[in-house]
């Protein structure tokens, strides 16, 4: 999403201009136990790209009631949502918050992007992603309610990577295991 919203600026913007901006508001919001991997990724990607990001360890609608809290200024969010995943089918590109949540506008720009059309991107543009997709893991939740995905996995115990996956209906396949 990070890349799509930055090339998205950047037909607006020249060059000169992108490089004034301090940095962009982002958010990280999940209430389990990390993997390491993934906080390394989240951080140097916060470096690289200049995210003034807040990390909140709350449940999404708890955290996105904290983050806009503390940032009343935002009225939309980006978020990288597809049809395929759970309770998604029926999204719209922009579309409010269902009620009970926090108000904003949710902005889903891949909502009808399929599983390998993401990693068909990923790999056409060599977009940077957590390591741990080489190892098999193909949607990441937290430590003790993931593994890796069953699908992609050898003979000899080894694991594909998360590319070599097909189709959308077993990316989750390796989520809340307990």
């Amino acid at each position: 999403m990070l890349i799509l919203y930055l090339s998205s600026l950047s037909t607006k913007y020249s060059p000169d201009q992108l490089d004034s901006f301090n940095s962009l508001k982002s958010v990280y919001i999940n209430y389990e136990q990390q993997f390491p991997e993934l906080i390394n990724f989240i951080n140097y990607s916060k470096s690289k790209y200049k995210l003034d990001l807040v990390s909140i360890n709350m449940k999404l609608k708890q955290g996105f009631t904290q983050y806009l809290q503390y940032h009343p200024e935002i009225k939309a969010i980006i978020v990288g949502t597809r049809r395929s995943d759970p309770f998604a089918s029926d999204l719209k590109h922009f579309q409010k918050t269902d009620h009970g949540w926090p108000e904003f506008i949710r902005i889903h720009p891949v909502i009808n992007w399929h599983y390998d059309e993401i990693w068909c991107f990923i790999q056409k543009t060599q977009i940077e992603y957590c390591e741990l997709y080489d190892k098999g893991f193909t949607s990441l939740g937290g430590i003790d309610s993931t593994i890796r995905n069953p699908s992609l996995k050898l003979q000899n115990g080894d694991y594909l990577p998360a590319y070599e996956l097909k189709g959308d209906e077993r990316e989750r396949d390796g989520r809340n295991v307990k």
